[in-house]
């Protein structure tokens, strides 16, 4: 399989994740008319799943509705209710709210959450502006946000699933990815991005665990001719966590062991998972370190007084002994970053994660807990 194809395949599944995946749609998804627009608003919310309705329940329903004012959104109620907790002087102005931004990946946007909002682009692409300020609740923002008395416009969450630190670099220097990232399939244009940065009081970056995941994926693709094309999804789309109990490692095993895989292909996807993640592991970590750096640099050019906090890195597949020294040695890299160019480190050690590498509704709690008290006590 050629590096193309092989991207593209990556692509197409974190697409048909996003749009598919029964971790994040348990409730039913609504979509806005396509006539027209290559862009498909879906809002995910298990809480509004409809349910059959009689006759007069429907005529009923229909009434209150012309009647009643347009329900708040999300975003409108979040906002709401956060703003209701900024402190009032004595005077009765209220206290100017801090501006949070929240940098990263996946983790960082709620992959796994039941309400992440995005829309879909024509192609093999997503458009993860919605989520900005339309965030689930439960995510690491969400919870920031409300403990801090932050609305939707002073607590964005611009994390975008498949960003590696070489494309997070990109995306602050130039608001865009100058090109599709081949191995992750992903391709990012958010001008809007810098601005954000300029006017925050608070940047929290984490970032680099797609920099050697991805590229796994990518490999257990070629090695199996893509018989792991339903597997990949599955990682991708945050869904590992319905596929049965046991570690992540026995789950992808099974998994593996269930595809119809020839004798070279048993061979080559063994010889991956217990030595080839190692050197993927290990060509990857100086590339990560050096877009690190390169981070923090683009942060402070464009606002040289927010504070900006690193946020550590879980590992989520401890069985593999060459995870358990990348993620090791990104958190002593970060930790000596912090120290020399003055930022914020916030370790994440006892995050509760589940099969699909992606926090909990409790894992972010933890996550937003430390970055509150790094935030209130810098």
């Amino acid at each position: 399989m050629n590096k193309r194809f092989a991207s593209l395949a990556v692509s197409a599944l974190l697409l048909v994740s996003l749009l598919s995946v029964p971790a994040l749609a348990e409730g039913t998804e609504a979509a806005a008319d396509t006539a027209g627009d290559d862009h498909v608003i879906v809002t995910l919310n298990p809480e509004t799943a409809l349910q059959p309705e009689t006759p007069a329940e429907a005529a009923a329903s229909a009434t209150e509705t012309a009647q009643a004012d347009p329900a708040p959104s999300a975003y409108d109620a979040a906002s709401a209710a956060t703003a209701a907790k900024a402190e009032v002087k004595a005077d009765g102005t209220k206290d100017q709210q801090l501006t949070y931004v929240a940098l990263g990946d996946s983790i960082v946007s709620g992959v796994g959450l039941a309400d992440v909002q995005y829309s879909a682009r024509s192609g093999y692409s997503v458009d993860m502006a919605p989520n900005f300020h339309g965030y689930s609740p439960d995510c690491y923002v969400g919870k920031v946000a409300a403990a801090l008395g932050l609305d939707r416009d002073h607590a964005i969450n611009l994390g975008l699933p498949a960003l590696t630190a070489p494309d997070l670099a990109d995306m602050i220097r130039y608001g865009k990815m100058p090109q599709m990232n081949m191995a992750s399939g992903c391709e990012y244009n958010y001008p809007e991005f810098r601005d954000y940065i300029r006017k925050a009081d608070v940047v929290s970056v984490q970032i680099g665990s797609n920099d050697a995941f991805v590229p796994c994926i990518v490999a257990l693709g070629n090695a199996t001719n893509w018989k792991s094309e339903k597997l990949a999804a599955t990682i991708l789309a945050g869904d590992l966590r319905n596929e049965g109990s046991g570690s992540t490692m026995s789950t992808i095993y099974r998994s593996i062991k269930a595809m119809d895989l020839n004798k070279a292909e048993k061979d080559a996807t063994w010889n991956l998972l217990f030595s080839g993640m190692s050197k993927i592991c290990d060509e990857t970590y100086p590339k990560t370190t050096a877009a690190l750096i390169s981070i923090v640099q683009e942060i402070r050019n464009l606002n040289p007084d927010a504070q900006i906090i690193l946020v550590g890195y879980t590992n989520p597949v401890p069985l593999i002994p060459c995870w358990r020294s990348y993620f090791n040695k990104l958190n002593k890299f970060e930790k000596q970053i912090a120290k020399t160019y003055n930022l914020t480190y916030v370790a994440i050690p006892n995050t509760e994660t589940t099969l699909d590498v992606h926090p909990t509704i409790k894992g972010h709690q933890y996550i937003a807990n430390k970055l509150v008290n790094a935030i209130e006590n810098p």
